[in-house]
């Protein structure tokens, strides 16, 4: 594995390559190669996760006098599996993936959750490999820009919520949610929801669940501004 254009994206070079090739192999890679000779990502993942969130809430803490709940949320909106997928993406890190056969096949929300795992694992390599100070500046890079763009979109609110507030305050309407089909084996159904302004159907989305999928109908909503015709 080259690890050289990685670790250029990254904008970090690792002292110990094997614990950036640690940090890119999933477990069922494992399965299929009984004698490779590193552990899975998961442990470094675990660690990541607490130093991604500890960086995050020191930035928000010292940057945003927000009460403690919106604090939460706009943290959430920066550790989320979706952002960490597209800053996975940002830095190329499925390329480097080392994955099942199987596993390299799934797209989607299961794709996203893989990446997202694994840019947890790098940072965590990162912590291990040169410390809290490089890999903070890591997350200031890829991370922490992110933060003007959800503040402007607003995306740091729950898309439910947010579409619920807009609609409500133009027409005192509250957005309505329907099943639009389910297809799949019971441990893994798709769902897929409309949302609906009245009988004008403004949003759809799919997912695992119907929560899920309730989301992504709002968030489809709230891009499109469908909404706004029937208010």
């Amino acid at each position: 594995m080259d690890l050289n254009a990685l670790e250029a994206k990254l904008q970090f070079v690792f002292k110990n390559k094997d614990i950036l090739r640690t940090a890119l192999t999933h477990r069922s890679y494992l399965n299929e190669h009984r004698n490779y000779p590193l552990p899975n990502n998961e442990r470094l993942e675990f660690l990541g996760d607490a130093v991604l969130e500890l960086a995050v809430t020191g930035y928000l803490y010292e940057n945003y006098p927000n009460p403690e709940g919106e604090l939460t949320n706009l943290r959430s909106a920066l550790v989320n599996y979706r952002m960490l997928s597209a800053i996975a993406g940002d830095c190329d890190l499925e390329s480097h993936l080392l994955l099942s056969r199987g596993e390299a096949k799934d797209a989607g929300r299961a794709r996203q959750v893989i990446l997202a795992n694994a840019m947890e694992a790098v940072i965590g390599a990162m912590f291990l490999d040169g410390g809290y100070d490089r890999t903070h500046e890591f997350i200031k890079r890829h991370v922490l820009t992110k933060l003007p763009e959800v503040i402007a979109t607003k995306s740091y609110i729950d898309p439910k919520s947010h579409l619920q507030e807009l609609v409500q305050e133009k027409s005192g309407i509250t957005p309505a949610y329907q099943v639009l089909s389910e297809v799949g084996p019971d441990h893994n159904k798709v769902f897929t929801m409309g949302v609906y302004i009245g009988s004008q159907k403004v949003g759809e989305g799919t997912g695992p669940s119907k929560q899920e999928a309730e989301v992504t109908a709002a968030e489809a909503a709230l891009k499109e501004g469908t909404w706004k015709q029937f208010v």
